[in-house]
């Protein structure tokens, strides 16, 4: 994919190369905004109004990295409906994490697989999620980035307009809180990540 001939013939209007950026980037996009927002059917209408939004800025576009600037317009498509639901909430967080999220934890079973360690593993997963749900916004955000879709700090500060700095203590601060969060769950954790009790 020859993206910046893409970005250039979007710009120019032509729909069909704007569609082909959007395939590329949609899973990528899709995920991001699952995990900052939790729940898929809003993660799926953040996305979509990041895409449609990013359509008419193109103009605005000036080069650099266009993943980068995509996923901060899809991150503030986050925002706008996290604080959307807050203004009228919808369902409770229970309810969101009692909803099958086959799109992003689906496990299969093969003969060899033990069952306890796949319902462990799964546990754990949730409980991941639950403690990320209990962050901040800006720190969930610079989490799932940086730990779940393997950003480098340069990509996340260049998305959510933040500092190098700042992206790299507000990180360090949000793995410690989530590290502590995880304590509660210290049984599904593997040995080397338990804390030493007090």
């Amino acid at each position: 994919m020859d993206e910046e001939a893409l970005i250039r013939a979007a710009q120019q209007g032509d729909v069909n190369a704007y569609n082909a950026l959007v395939l590329h980037y949609q899973s990528l996009a899709f995920n991001v905004a699952l995990r900052i927002i939790g729940e898929a059917d809003a993660a799926a209408d953040a996305t979509q109004e990041g895409f449609i939004s990013a359509y008419h800025a193109l103009d605005r576009f000036r080069g650099g990295s266009f993943k980068s600037w995509l996923l901060r317009i899809v991150t503030n498509a986050c925002y706008d409906e996290m604080r959307r639901r807050k203004r009228r909430p919808q369902s409770s967080l229970d309810a969101v994490f009692t909803q099958d999220d086959s799109a992003g934890t689906a496990q299969f079973a093969t003969e060899g697989d033990d069952p306890e360690e796949i319902a462990e593993s799964r546990e754990l997963q949730q409980a991941i999620l639950n403690c990320l749900q209990e962050l901040p916004e800006e720190q969930r955000v610079i989490a799932i980035m940086a730990d779940v879709e393997g950003f480098s700090y340069e990509e996340i500060a260049d998305v959510t307009g933040i500092a190098l700095g700042t992206v790299k203590s507000r990180l360090s601060r949000t793995r410690r809180r989530l590290r502590d969060c995880l304590q509660a769950y210290r049984e599904l954790l593997p040995s080397s990540y338990r804390l030493a009790d007090d």
